[in-house]
């Protein structure tokens, strides 16, 4: 296995006003992002992760059952088995962040993982859930209407070109889950996300790369672009990146523009940097027991 590996994010705006049906939201996003993937691939990308919920609009402004119906199984729903189809045809591995449907009416903010080969390796559900109010029209981050809090733990993928771990978007205000995907392997972690200008943008290019250096690993996070209608309660300010373990940015996307962003990842830095920062050497578990028996 080489030790660079290429990487590749997809950034893009949602065209569809959110009072169409769901199904022409789905089959919109599903044929755009079906495009940006094959872009990706033809640009060498070998590990390739798209936005939080990327088929749809980031519906969790309101609160209104229709979207329920958006929800599918994993990995037995169609989105999932396509993307398989997919990933096997390019050869390469897919973050597939989708909104999951469990048995009749439990519902997660997932992301499965595909092999290159189009294997379904497992999935990974956002653990942290807001619930938050933007401005003052009534719109916010409204997401306990839709998700139950990921009952999976953090795992690791052992895909065909690296260890992968996976954190969802709000997720990333929370360094114990990024630490125990390093504790478990992780060499990058990705963070499909939807976030807004006004509210987030300030931490955006400050926490990951702090979770990058405290880890040793590479980060990976995503955001969409754009307004939204009919809400339009913020910008998607974009700006996806790469990170290094060493807090640099290997690569950056437009603020407003559709895009696929590549970047390498080069296992010999995370090798590097693990020796001489020994972070997980000297930490002291032992002693964080305080953490989970102290309450708010």
């Amino acid at each position: 296995m080489s030790d660079k590996v290429k990487i590749g994010l997809i950034q893009a705006s949602h065209d569809v006003d959110g009072s169409e049906p769901v199904e022409v939201h789905k089959e919109e996003s599903i044929k755009k992002h079906i495009q940006l993937v094959r872009d990706a691939a033809k640009k060498g990308a070998q590990i390739i992760c798209l936005q939080e919920i990327f088929y749809g609009p980031y519906f969790c402004s309101e609160q209104n059952p229709k979207w329920y119906d958006s929800a599918e199984e994993i990995p037995n729903g169609p989105t999932t088995k396509r993307f398989q189809d997919l990933a096997k045809e390019l050869n390469v591995v897919i973050v597939l962040p989708i909104y999951e449907r469990e048995g009749i009416a439990t519902y997660y903010n997932t992301a499965a993982v595909i092999d290159a080969d189009g294997s379904y390796l497992g999935k990974y559900r956002k653990q942290h859930i807001p619930h938050v109010a933007v401005g003052t029209e009534g719109y916010g981050f409204w997401e306990k209407y839709y998700f139950k809090p990921g009952n999976l733990g953090y795992p690791v993928f052992d895909t065909a070109y690296a260890k992968v771990g996976v954190y969802i978007c709000y997720d990333r205000h929370f360094p114990e889950g990024a630490r125990l995907l390093g504790l478990k392997g992780a060499e990058v972690v990705f963070n499909p996300s939807a976030t807004v200008a006004g509210l987030s943008e300030y931490l955006w290019k400050l926490e990951q790369p702090a979770h990058a250096v405290a880890n040793g690993y590479y980060l990976g996070a995503i955001n969409r672009v754009g307004y939204e209608g009919p809400w339009k309660m913020g910008e998607f300010y974009g700006q996806s990146y790469l990170v290094d373990p060493r807090g640099g940015f290997v690569s950056i996307g437009s603020r407003d523009k559709d895009e696929v962003i590549i970047g390498e990842m080069d296992k010999k830095m995370i090798r590097e940097v693990r020796d001489t920062w020994q972070f997980y050497r000297d930490r002291r578990p032992e002693t964080y027991n305080e953490m989970t028996a102290l309450l708010p």
